[in-house]
């Protein structure tokens, strides 16, 4: 009896965290799920590589929406032209509404080509709007567009990298554009004057600091899989490969369906067995 309670609380285990896995798969949206206090089951189905990225991820947007709040200050033309009431109202449209980074008045531009449109000469919208806009979907996209990773998620060093590199030239543009007149498209930092201002510098450079140590310690974890001769095999690959080994040891313990057995042989181990042989992971459709 022991053992056929101990049987039946291995498979739920086995079924349950699959489930769990797949279900946060389609997670994507505008910036970071905020955590929950308290136990909060979708920690069940992350590894530690996933908590410190959201970590990261969660911090990236934090400086983001500061430097988003410090350039309105400095510029409140800006929020102005695009017809807001407050500069909280004009922040809070960026950082409080799902848009996935695209918005009407910027033709649909995202990432670098958002940003660029904030220095171009014929442009009289927001342009506070365009440069922060381009660079929230330029960090969302190096994470997949995802607001909460789970196990199943890879994200690419590459694309963290690339996207540091860019936040770099970025920061070297919003410093140095000017118009025709002479003046900078956006004020910033302060170098003159008896007190310099260089908060904006320190932001950026944490942003820059995150994703490059974020980069890291996603390569190292390619590194590692290696290591154990997984290559470049994807996530569902894997987990498909683990389900193998389960399936495999269950052989051991209850033999092959259709066989007679004093404890497998029942209605509820059979349907056990019609679930067990399903695929965890059904391949991707041809597109």
């Amino acid at each position: 009896m022991a053992f056929a309670l101990s049987l039946a609380m291995f498979f739920r285990l086995i079924y349950l965290i699959p489930l769990i896995l797949l279900s946060g798969c389609v997670t994507t949206g505008t910036t970071p799920r905020k955590p929950v206090s308290g136990f909060d089951p979708n920690q069940i189905a992350k590894s530690d590589i996933d908590r410190v990225a959201e970590a990261h991820q969660r911090e990236l947007f934090a400086s983001l929406k500061l430097l988003t709040e410090k350039l309105y200050r400095r510029n409140p033309r800006e929020w102005r032209k695009g017809g807001q009431t407050s500069l909280e109202a004009a922040v809070a449209r960026i950082f409080d509404v799902d848009h996935g980074w695209k918005f009407t008045e910027l033709e649909g531009r995202r990432g670098t080509d958002a940003i660029h449109l904030a220095f171009r000469e014929d442009y009289a919208g927001d342009r506070v709007l365009a440069f922060i806009v381009g660079l929230g979907g330029m960090v969302q996209t190096a994470f997949n567009d995802k607001s909460e990773l789970f196990i199943l998620d890879d994200l690419d060093p590459q694309a963290l990298f690339n996207a540091a590199r860019n936040v770099e030239i970025a920061v070297w543009k919003l410093s140095n554009a000017k118009m025709a007149t002479g003046e900078l498209y956006l004020l910033s930092n302060e170098g003159s004057g008896s007190v310099r201002n260089l908060s904006f510098e320190r932001e950026f450079g944490k942003m820059i600091g995150n994703l490059d140590v974020l980069s890291k310690i996603i390569a190292d974890k390619t590194n590692r899989l290696a290591v154990f001769r997984l290559g470049r095999s994807s996530s569902r690959e894997i987990l498909n490969r683990i389900a193998s080994a389960i399936r495999r040891y269950a052989v051991q313990i209850l033999g092959r369906p259709g066989r007679n057995r004093s404890s497998s042989s029942s209605p509820a181990a059979a349907a056990t067995w019609k679930r067990c042989w399903q695929p965890i992971c059904p391949a991707a459709s041809p597109q």
